[in-house]
């Protein structure tokens, strides 16, 4: 793995009083009525694409700091390698700096994507602060949940019993139903991307139909 900054979550991204600052607030906001559904609809007043950035931020910060709960038991020892069940193992490559899909370690793998990620929201040209989103942003944006979504497969199948023991384990399900809610009502990741955790996948959208 390659030397990194400390990864911080970046709760300062949007210019305070700016559009996206208070489309950020409003997530805070809805997220503490209840209503999943609300929270992941997008605004009257905002477009799809404004939407899409403001969430991707959130959900960075949000694994970002599910990953620190996860942290002491997830370790390159204990997950030599990136894996969701017998059935599913995650190569690393980011086209760039990465080339070649290797192998690595799931701490590794989870650090590489929020690098990576971070990367992604620091460059102007991929999520700009204008209103100005380039021809691939939702490309972008789909990647990202993507990967993201492998860290949840991952704690899922070989860590859910640790964050029961600590009992952060209702918290990171009810992250984890919010991710769901969005990616879907987004067509975000694909159905077969989805396939690590479809059981529960289908249960959260069944306890949470778009018509509720």
């Amino acid at each position: 793995m390659q030397n990194r900054q400390p990864l911080r979550p970046k709760k300062q991204l949007f210019q305070s009083g700016s559009k996206r600052d208070q489309l950020q607030k409003y997530i805070v906001k809805t997220l503490g009525g209840g209503d999943l559904r609300q929270v992941v609809s997008v605004p009257i007043d905002a477009s799809r694409q404004e939407w899409l950035a403001v969430n991707t931020v959130d959900f960075y910060n949000q694994i970002l700091l599910l990953f620190s709960l996860v942290s002491d038991f997830c370790t390159r020892d204990s997950c030599p390698s990136m894996t969701a069940s017998p059935k599913y193992e995650y190569l690393w490559a980011d086209g760039k700096i990465s080339t070649k899909p290797t192998k690595c370690t799931a701490p590794d793998y989870i650090e590489n994507v929020l690098n990576w990620v971070e990367r992604c929201l620091d460059d102007p040209a991929v999520f700009p602060m204008s209103d100005d989103f380039p021809s691939n942003f939702e490309k972008t944006v789909k990647q990202i949940f993507k990967r993201l979504f492998r860290f949840y497969a991952h704690v899922y199948h070989n860590h859910i019993k640790q964050l029961e023991e600590v009992r952060e384990d209702r918290h990171f399900n009810t992250c984890f139903k919010h991710f769901i809610l969005f990616v879907t009502e987004f067509n975000l990741v694909d159905a077969k991307e989805l396939q690590p955790l479809a059981n529960i996948v289908q249960q959260i959208l069944e306890q949470n139909p778009r018509d509720a």
